[in-house]
């Protein structure tokens, strides 16, 4: 009770008293828990008094008192790491103690101790992997200790990591079960050959057929995540795997079937299925996506037994579920026919029953939009018809307006189903609700040629197929702010950047911004920029503003100057907004300017600059420097950068200030103008369309070796921030364990040049990363310039 109370109160000095008396009892319980209350509510004051007493207490003979010192160090380490440093020789006592648990404890504190000096936990781990550990739980945490170790030296030292990696396959042998489970784990993780791998899959094996639930749910969870990576090292454990699949345990049921479907070979695709039809009906939802999840990536390992997958994926939807289980199949069949040209007609078919009894609005608009997408291109269009009209006679308003879109995308590709689709259409002209009137009004008019979309029939195609390449977000944004007139609103003139974070301006600490700097919201950035520099003189003759940058900080925090930089981007200039505050009460900074060194970036050209007359404290105010370029190049370099200025003293309790000045200079960070900085981040709702709209001669294929990267995650990441590109349809993240990966980009190119880029990652060796490049644009010179970003990147 003393440990939960103590927190809301200031005095303890009553309670800490008497128990610094209970740390001297002859009682050993009361001497423990003294020790575990205290060091929760002790400051470091107190604590140096007592720090002779924890000493004594964690080379105590009885085992409770020790343990109890040495928990109470773990804990105390977070806040006095100082004073817990002093006793590594009474830590390391503990360590040798024959007490199971309290040898267990020591290790954890010891390790604490010097986790960050790391030649003395490599020392620490070499001294103790020669056998002085008894206890299972010490023997856990030092396996786990000796994989950090290994995994840091990145094992290019084979000389010097083979006693460790003997030490884990040693424990493999370990009487205690726990121990052999970490250590076949700790294998399981590394990047080792199969030879070395083969032991610890022999354990996990062994444990399949244990009687102890726990042990073959950790044995069959080990092995499916190596079935992620190395599915071929796992397929001798097939057959016991195929016993779990009627194990009472729906979890270690789960994991068999999953871990099967990762290692199982084409000829047992078929049997497979049949066992899992029969399971499906006992387990939760959660368990049944993690199964579906598994057959698509099966399916897509052999494509030619699409067919019984397909079949299974589709007598699941009929059966009872929730909305993530049925869109986790919709999914997974919709990826299917995206994968295997030859699943598309009869994938199709299923998804068309299926929506004859859905019960989600958003998953039957989701199949609309896609039947709307593929049907149309198979060899009988026909025969969806009848499915997508029975959704507009049938169906609530949401999912009756994607019908009738998706019979505007039948007209436009069929020639002979278009009479058709007009009967059809005109019988939406009498739905009782607008957006479904509307629809059938605007596309019987753009079929019939009574709406002038464009010049020809592609126009058509790509007004009913095109992405919108405008951030939701961002129109909204610009039609709040649009202002009935004359002029029409155009959309091309809304910015179709991706921004995520609101764009801000340093201010001085304490202080709000003044309204004259007030940061504009992120999705109206580019129009608030724009507005602004058109209407300085010096900027008005640059045409239209094409993107502008993040804030680029260039003063540490808490400094006496706060500098930010905005790059923006025109055709044929760049303009450097420098953003700077004063956070000095005595100071008014004027004659204002940046000086820029742009010797490193040859292709800019100063041509003007706008400095800043007055600066008061705390209010932020802007510098101009703006630099002349090749049109439509994207070309880069560093800048180099001093603040000068004129400082005046000022008086602060009249805020009056001096009449003479002195002139001083304040070094500003390095920046640079990279190739991301040309690139807008625009998302496509379809990538796969839009892929297959752009033309094919414009394709630039290579491929490239990444070198050593921390992950295969880190890898994407980095070739995503150089080419500054949107990510699509969520494939920027990567799996856990992922060995291969693949990642789709789009953009807009300075020059109003459309790019998608289709990214395919994987693992050549120990961290080693290669990846194969595909690009397509509207300019085949900017597929060859995206290659030339990647391969100086």
């Amino acid at each position: 009770m003393i440990k939960e109370v103590s927190t809301s109160s200031d005095e303890v000095i009553i309670v800490t008293s008497s128990l610094m008396k209970d740390m001297n009892s002859k009682t050993d319980m009361y001497r423990a828990n003294a020790i575990r209350v205290l060091c929760r509510i002790i400051d470091g004051t107190l604590l140096t008094q007592i720090e002779r007493y924890l000493k004594q207490a964690i080379v105590d003979k009885n085992p409770v008192v020790a343990s109890a010192a040495l928990v109470s160090g773990i804990h105390l380490a977070q806040a006095n790491p100082e004073i817990v440093k002093r006793w590594s020789n009474e830590v390391q006592e503990a360590v040798q103690s024959r007490a199971p648990l309290v040898q267990f404890h020591g290790l954890a504190l010891l390790h604490q101790i010097r986790q960050n000096d790391r030649l003395a936990v490599s020392k620490l781990v070499s001294s103790l992997t020669r056998g002085s550990v008894r206890s299972p739980l010490a023997q856990c945490l030092l396996i786990r200790y000796t994989s950090q170790v290994m995994r840091e030296s990145s094992m290019n030292t084979q000389t010097g990591d083979r006693p460790f990696f003997d030490f884990l396959e040693s424990s493999l042998r370990h009487k205690s079960e726990m121990v052999i489970l970490e250590a076949a784990r700790k294998i399981t993780e590394m990047d080792v050959t199969s030879r070395e791998l083969a032991p610890a899959i022999t354990v996990l094996q062994l444990f399949l057929s244990s009687s102890k639930p726990v042990l073959r749910f950790a044995a069959v969870r080990t092995l499916n995540k190596v079935a992620m990576t190395r599915p071929l090292a796992v397929t001798n454990c097939n057959v016991d795997l195929e016993s779990l699949m009627s194990d009472t345990n729906r979890s270690i049921a789960t994991l068999a079937i999953t871990t099967l479907l990762k290692t199982g070979n084409e000829s047992s695709v078929d049997r497979l299925m049949k066992q899992i039809t029969n399971f499906m009906s006992d387990i939760a939802d959660e368990f049944k996506i993690v199964v579906v999840e598994a057959i698509r990536s099966l399916c897509l390992k052999f494509p030619l037994k699409y067919r019984s997958m397909l079949n299974f994926l589709s007598n699941s939807l009929r059966e009872e579920g929730g909305f993530e289980y049925k869109k986790a199949i919709v999914d997974s069949i919709i990826t299917l026919i995206s994968e295997i040209p030859d699943a598309k007609e009869i994938g199709l078919l299923h998804l068309c029953e299926f929506i004859e009894d859905c019960e989600f609005t958003y998953l039957s608009s989701q199949i609309l939009h896609f039947l709307g997408n593929e049907g149309p291109r198979t060899s009988d269009p026909s025969r969806y018809i009848r499915y997508i009209h029975n959704r507009v006679i049938l169906e609530n308003a949401t999912v009756r307006a994607s019908a009738v879109s998706t019979l505007a995308k039948f007209g436009a590709l069929v020639d002979t189903l278009k009479p058709r689709i007009f009967v059809l259409l005109r019988r939406c002209l009498f739905d009782t609700e607008d957006e479904v009137r509307d629809r059938a009004t605007l596309y019987l008019q753009t079929l019939g040629g009574e709406v002038a979309i464009g010049n020809n029939e592609k126009d058509v195609k790509d007004f009913l197929f095109g992405s919108l390449d405008v951030p939701l977000a961002n129109l909204e944004a610009s039609l709040r702010t649009y202002e009935p007139s004359e002029e029409p609103f155009d959309i091309s003139l809304v910015s179709r950047e991706v921004r995520s974070l609101p764009l801000q301006e340093k201010k001085a600490p304490g202080k709000k911004a003044p309204a004259t700097a007030a940061a504009p919201a992120p999705v109206s950035a580019v129009d608030a920029y724009q507005k602004m520099l058109s209407s300085i003189p010096e900027f008005a003759g640059f045409g239209r503003l094409f993107k502008s940058s993040e804030p680029v900080e260039l003063t540490e925090a808490e400094t006496e100057y706060a500098v930010n930089v905005v790059k923006h981007i025109y055709d044929s200039y760049v303009v450097l907004q420098y953003n700077c505050t004063n956070t000095i009460e005595e100071q008014l900074l004027e004659d204002v300017t940046v000086c820029v060194d742009a010797s490193d970036a040859e292709e800019f050209s100063e041509i003007c600059s706008k400095p800043l007359a007055s600066l008061p404290y705390s209010s932020t105010g802007q510098i101009f420097v703006a630099f002349e370029k090749p049109e439509r190049v994207p070309a880069v370099g560093k800048f180099l950068n001093l603040l000068k200025f004129t400082v005046k003293e000022v008086d602060t309790s009249t805020g009056e200030a001096d009449e003479d000045g002195v002139e001083d200079e304040y070094q500003l960070e390095e920046f640079e103008v990279v190739a991301a900085d040309y690139m807008l981040r625009v998302p496509v709702s379809n990538f796969r369309n839009a892929w297959e709209n752009m033309d094919p001669e414009s394709e630039r294929v290579d491929e490239y070796g990444l070198g050593v990267r921390e992950s295969l995650a880190e890898a994407v990441s980095a070739v995503i921030n150089i080419l500054g590109m949107q990510p699509c349809e969520g494939t920027e993240v990567v799996p856990k364990n992922a060995r291969s990966h693949s990642c789709l980009l789009s953009g807009v190119f300075i020059g109003d040049v459309k790019v998608l880029v289709r990214l395919s990652f994987g693992l050549s060796g120990p961290n080693e990363v290669a990846m194969k490049l595909a690009v397509r644009s509207d300019d085949p010179e900017i597929s060859d310039k995206i290659h030339e970003i990647v391969a100086s990147g």
